[in-house]
């Protein structure tokens, strides 16, 4: 098995960064992941004050796929994630959209044991253990692991969880893919700038598809299928997503612009993935069940 360690690391998703591993098209990939503070807190006890800022949102890789070129769709297998035994969540001043409202900084840490994260003595949650940063390296320049944007990144969202597929557009030759910033638990926004964190392995499958468009992430699920799209205005990220699923459904059907359009509006969803980032990262969901009736015969 191809393994990629926690300490291989990038702090920026670049063509510059050079390949922690390289791995065929079709490839299984272990990546060891810290958490999104690089496994700096252990301890309640610990003040967000002592935090090495600059080793946030680490990403493990990345990792060079043989064969992927600009132009392609990298296809991602999230074949399982499996997380280290307690997470930890934070409260910052200015941080999350309580932020203004938070005086001190806290700390908690959670246990989690048996598929169980223990809030406290009265409340465990069940774990969903999902990708927080999953993401290429983009055409140009450098964009920080903790950024989304059209190469993925620090998307959040609480979809991305074992038995998923993600779609992303390869930028640059050999598409150097990186993730990190696994989660527990999430919910949709992260409001309070932190879900769950956790360190932890994931397993994935990557595949190049050759002949394939694609403008920004799309993620599979057993039953929805998912555009996703960031930018710093909230109600754009949305539209943006909106109009990618819009463009896939006809693409994929017979029907006319409005048509595809009210279909969307009728049995569509448009959701959120976060709003704590610079960019704000939206989803727009379809049934799976819904699109399989529209396909050309």
């Amino acid at each position: 098995m191809n393994i990629i360690q926690n300490h291989q690391l990038v702090y920026a998703m670049t063509a510059a960064n050079i390949p922690a591993l390289r791995a065929d098209s079709g490839s299984k990939v272990i990546f060891e992941t810290c958490d999104c503070f690089q496994n700096q807190i252990t301890s309640e006890a610990q003040s967000v004050d002592t935090l090495n800022w600059d080793h946030i949102n680490p990403a493990t890789g990345p990792l060079y796929v043989i064969d992927a070129q600009p132009g392609d769709v990298l296809k991602v297998d999230i074949l399982a994630i499996d997380i280290d035994s307690f997470g930890v969540m934070a409260a910052i001043p200015g941080a999350g959209l309580l932020g203004d409202q938070v005086t001190d900084s806290q700390i908690k840490v959670m246990p989690i044991e048996n598929g169980m994260a223990r809030f406290s003595d009265k409340l465990s949650l069940p774990v969903v253990p999902t990708i927080g940063v999953i993401g290429v390296a983009p055409a140009n320049g450098s964009i920080p692991c903790g950024a989304p944007g059209p190469h993925g990144g620090n998307m959040d969202n609480g979809k991305t969880t074992a038995g998923t597929t993600l779609f992303l557009p390869v930028f640059v030759e050999g598409a150097l893919l990186a993730m990190g910033d696994l989660h527990g638990l999430i919910g949709d926004g992260e409001i309070m700038v932190s879900g769950l964190e956790v360190a932890g392995r994931v397993t994935v499958r990557v595949t190049v598809l050759k002949d394939r468009q694609l403008a920004h992430p799309m993620l599979e699920t057993d039953t929805h299928l998912y555009t996703v799209a960031s930018h710093e205005n909230l109600l754009a990220a949305v539209k943006t997503a909106t109009e990618n699923m819009h463009q896939w459904v006809m693409a994929h059907s017979d029907l006319s612009f409005n048509e595809a359009g009210m279909l969307l509006s009728a049995a569509g969803n448009a959701e959120i993935c976060q709003v704590v980032d610079p960019l704000l990262t939206s989803r727009f969901g379809m049934a799976k069940s819904v699109l399989e009736k529209l396909a050309r015969v």
